[in-house]
């Protein structure tokens, strides 16, 4: 927190009732996090345990990442996975097209050269 200028005062913290698997637990107790970061504007809900304050530790790093990402300009993990299936996804272009096709007949070419060789009945 030190690092990216984070300051304890800085953060908001609510703490709400969790929901999904935990039963009578997450029924009853608020262990679901809630941190808004009111410089950037950035708010995380975490209840990723049934345990309140291991909800709240891990709030405060997946705060504190998306606080690095934003100041420090990298792409985070996620954008580039996204990215990369998007780029996967996309269509070939007409040069890729017809190169594949050539590589293709190239391949065609050299299978046919391996054909059994038969005798001519002249």
């Amino acid at each position: 927190m030190q690092a990216l200028g984070v300051r304890e005062q800085d953060i908001e913290e609510q703490f709400v009732r969790a929901s999904g698997a935990g039963g009578q637990k997450v029924n009853k107790a608020s262990t679901c996090v809630v941190l808004h970061h009111r410089p950037t504007g950035i708010r995380v809900k975490c209840q990723r345990e049934r345990s309140q304050a291991l909800n709240r530790f891990f709030a405060r790093r997946i705060l504190l990442d998306k606080i690095e990402t934003k100041l420090r300009g990298a792409r985070s993990a996620q954008e580039q996975e996204i990215a990369r299936i998007r780029r996967q996804k996309r269509k070939r272009s007409r040069r890729a097209r017809l190169k594949l096709l050539a590589d293709k007949r190239h391949q065609a070419e050299k299978k046919s050269l391996r054909a059994a060789v038969r005798p001519d009945d002249d």
